[in-house]
């Protein structure tokens, strides 16, 4: 029996026409694939994709979080379309058709993802734009489902010889209104779990960690649980800028490939990792875009950062994440003071997640009796997106493959992430993938904040070069 975690369903519940939580990806292949030769492969393949064959079975009166429950009738003709550009296909006709597809909310009736084949891209190339909810996986997860439909060679590999195991039906409707009210009168003692075990992680938590006095109360409260030392962490209000506040239903998207090898130049020649190269380059590129509309503000924006909480080789379902908040250097005009300031805020993370992994956004959502999480979460992003929003934007950077893959035979050239944006957010999200010697960025913007958002894509080419034409004159 798989039933969703708290922290699954906040997906679900944050939801409104605006705030919607779809995680993708648009693969850009060599060549040309045809809508039947995908479907086979899919029909092959999706025995052992068990998040493409699960959707959603409420509970009555939503007393509790849903059930996943196996969709013996898989419909791949309403789940794999494919459309057309018009000439010329070049790469802004490609990201225009994602952004109007990425913000479209999923049937919850159905398996929640679809997959596009998006044909007529100049130089013979075609587009494969795939989506599913965040509820039925996260960063880490939307990558093994891609990786089902993908092969090391031209020639696709025979499927496993065994398929895994299904879990086991959800129970009737009587039994799961029994569990969801024995869930509810452990809402209040959870509650209370929660608050003693937050305590000492305050200055980690968006919003609660602007409040004046969370940190000293964060690091008295780790003193008297004897855990020790910790990395301090900045306090960190975020200031205001032309993409924060709530967002429209409405999102703009880019893309850029920049050469892996360029990264780890510019690693190497100031002693950092390529994940703060990553970090500075995009402080880079925002810093660049805010001096031409409105201005760049005097301290750091606040970036929000995945993390995953999944141990090595741990392949369970659902979401296993957390987010940090990092102080992200816009306000410095040396790249080369910008990229330390990356590198040191970044360790001083890294260096406290390591001694105790931030928990508290999945802790909290449990917290939380599962009737209420719906209005709760709703509300909670209105309300905090139109005052104090925590986070100016999201910036993420998963590591992939270095060698090439196919999907039915044609070589993957590119992959470009495409993800989310809410009103806590911020506009902006910048997400990169590596892959086959590449850093591939998907930049997904809100149209009204952001309306170009090629603009800011083509600063992040600038503000790398930045980098490599400077000197290191910091110490390391």
């Amino acid at each position: 029996m798989s039933q969703l975690t708290a922290l699954d369903a906040q997906f679900l519940h944050f939801e409104t026409a605006t705030n919607v939580a779809n995680i993708a990806g648009l693969a850009v292949l060599e060549g040309s694939l045809n809508r039947a030769d995908l479907q086979d492969l899919l029909e092959a393949r999706l025995p052992y994709v068990p998040a493409l064959h699960r959707k959603l079975a409420p509970v009555p009166f939503g007393l509790d979080h849903p059930y996943w429950v196996r969709e013996d009738d898989l419909d791949l003709d309403y789940h794999v379309r494919e459309i057309g550009l018009p000439p010329p296909g070049d790469d802004r006709q490609l990201a225009e058709q994602v952004a109007r597809l990425h913000p479209r909310r999923l049937d919850r009736g159905r398996p929640l993802w679809e997959i596009y084949l998006i044909h007529g891209l100049r130089g013979g190339r075609t587009g494969l734009y795939v989506k599913i909810h965040h509820a039925a996986v996260d960063g880490v997860g939307g990558a093994d489902v891609l990786a089902a439909l993908l092969d090391l060679g031209p020639v696709p590999a025979p499927p496993p010889e065994h398929e895994p195991e299904w879990d086991e039906p959800p129970p009737g409707h009587a039994e799961m209104v029994a569990r969801g009210l024995a869930r509810m009168a452990g809402n209040p003692a959870q509650a209370l779990r929660f608050a003693a075990r937050a305590m000492p992680h305050l200055d980690e938590i968006p919003v609660v960690s602007s409040l004046p006095g969370s940190g000293a109360v964060a690091a008295l409260a780790r003193r008297a649980a004897g855990s020790g030392q910790a990395p301090e962490l900045p306090s960190l209000p975020a200031p205001k800028t032309p993409f924060s506040g709530p967002i429209s239903a409405h999102r703009r998207f880019a893309f850029v490939s920049l050469p892996l090898e360029e990264f780890k130049a510019v690693r190497k020649e100031f002693d950092v990792t390529v994940n703060d190269v990553v970090m500075a380059v995009c402080a880079g590129a925002l810093r660049r875009w805010l001096a031409a509309h409105g201005g760049v503000p005097d301290q750091p924006l606040v970036a929000g950062v995945p993390f995953s909480l999944r141990a090595a080789g741990d392949e369970g379902t659902g979401n296993q994440v957390t987010i940090m908040t990092a102080p992200l250097a816009v306000h410095l005009d040396d790249p080369v003071a910008r990229l330390h300031e990356v590198r040191h805020a970044m360790q001083r993370i890294k260096d406290r997640f390591s001694l105790s992994p931030a928990r508290w956004l999945r802790e909290f959502s449990e917290s939380m009796p599962a009737a209420l999480m719906g209005l709760a979460s709703r509300s909670a992003f209105g309300l905090v997106g139109q005052t104090v929003p925590p986070i100016n934007v999201f910036i993420s950077n998963v590591p992939g493959p270095q060698f090439p893959l196919y999907v039915s035979g044609v070589r993957l050239l590119h992959h470009y992430p495409v993800s989310v944006i809410t009103d806590m957010s911020g506009g902006v999200n910048i997400t990169a993938f590596s892959y086959d010697g590449s850093l591939d960025f998907g930049v997904v913007t809100d149209r009204t904040m952001v309306p170009d958002a090629w603009e800011l894509a083509g600063h992040l080419r600038e503000a790398l070069d930045e980098l490599l034409n400077a000197e290191a004159s910091f110490p390391r």
